[in-house]
């Protein structure tokens, strides 16, 4: 039996790899009406993402990693700048 956690965190995974799938298929649509449908599929599919994002933050299940520190912003630009 699954707990709520593990539900929440396959419902994230899954709706991730929707949206990873969306921006594949987008660009690869000549069809604007079909284009533009799948642009308002992805967004509301972004939303029920973010929505389920803060459940499991308000619920402990996911705490992000601390961000980044500005020396280390630019030291990943300055790679990135670069190539």
């Amino acid at each position: 039996m699954m707990d709520e956690k593990t539900m929440v965190a396959d419902t994230l995974a899954g709706i991730n790899g929707e949206l990873v799938r969306y921006g594949e298929m987008i660009p690869q649509t000549e069809n604007m009406q079909l284009k533009q449908t799948l642009k308002q599929i992805r967004n509301q599919c972004e939303a029920s993402q973010e929505e389920i994002y803060q459940i499991a933050r308000s619920k402990q299940y996911y705490i992000p990693a601390a961000m980044a520190k500005q020396d280390e912003i630019e030291h990943v630009k300055m790679i990135l700048s670069q190539g």
